[in-house]
């Protein structure tokens, strides 16, 4: 295993999800920005690179949206629908190694780490889990991981990946709209957000707001813990202008 040494990164730029297409000149507002690798071709790639941007491709490491394979699990995401993996599966390692490979090959310059959060569902692939990401280090060194969450992780994690986001630090998605969490959540995201403070990692929110004042609340109670605070709706479709 490689574990990770401070690379020379912009540090603390403003960062963007979107999941959308085109908007190559509004994206280049941001210093990163977290992509889905097939929505863009390798000259939009090189295009917000060679304006400076760090282009990161989502990875999901614990779910599968594809075809029926022999690592996938019967349960489902109930949000998203993706099949729930056994992450030690060998034949889960390489087509997700695989995938990192093909995205590298395209351009991105870094990975968004993303379905991490399975100590409560499956705490037993753990240790399969915190092996992926080491062998995503090794095979991506130096480029930039950001890993959402995974606390479960902690502080292994911090040894991988070059920063963390703390997705819903402040408000969230429901079935009906958005809305702060409650007082005693986010007490508790308080809590994590100053442990993820002390780690050498650089730490960013996403919050989700359908309204100006949910979304400078948002922002401002991130700029509180030192977090750069992206804002965005459920399906991170939309891309504001630079902000904060």
């Amino acid at each position: 295993m490689v574990s990770r040494e401070r690379v020379n990164h912009q540090r603390g730029g403003p960062i963007a999800f979107y999941y959308g297409t085109n908007q190559i000149d509004r994206l280049v507002a941001f210093d990163r920005v977290v992509l889905q690798g097939d929505a863009y071709s390798e000259q939009d790639i090189a295009s917000l690179v060679v304006r400076g941007v760090q282009p990161l491709c989502y990875l999901s490491l614990t779910e599968d949206v594809g075809p029926p394979a022999e690592w996938q699990r019967e349960d489902r995401n109930p949000d998203w629908g993706g099949k729930f993996v056994h992450v030690g599966h060998p034949g889960w390692s390489e087509h997700v190694l695989n995938r990192a490979r093909d995205m590298r090959r395209i351009g991105f310059r870094g990975f968004f780490l993303d379905t991490l959060n399975i100590e409560l569902t499956y705490p037993q692939d753990l240790p399969h889990l915190l092996t992926l990401i080491a062998a995503i280090r090794e095979l991506s060194y130096p480029d930039y991981l950001l890993a959402n969450r995974g606390f479960g992780l902690l502080p292994q994690l911090a040894d991988f990946v070059d920063g963390v986001l703390f997705e819903s630090f402040t408000s969230r998605w429901l079935d009906g709209g958005y809305a702060p969490w409650p007082p005693d959540v986010l007490d508790v995201h308080a809590r994590y957000a100053e442990m993820l403070l002390g780690l050498d990692v650089e730490v960013f929110a996403l919050d989700y707001a359908d309204t100006p004042r949910l979304a400078e609340y948002a922002r401002e109670r991130a700029a509180r813990f030192g977090m750069p605070c992206f804002v965005s709706t459920r399906d991170l479709g939309t891309l504001p202008g630079q902000s904060s």
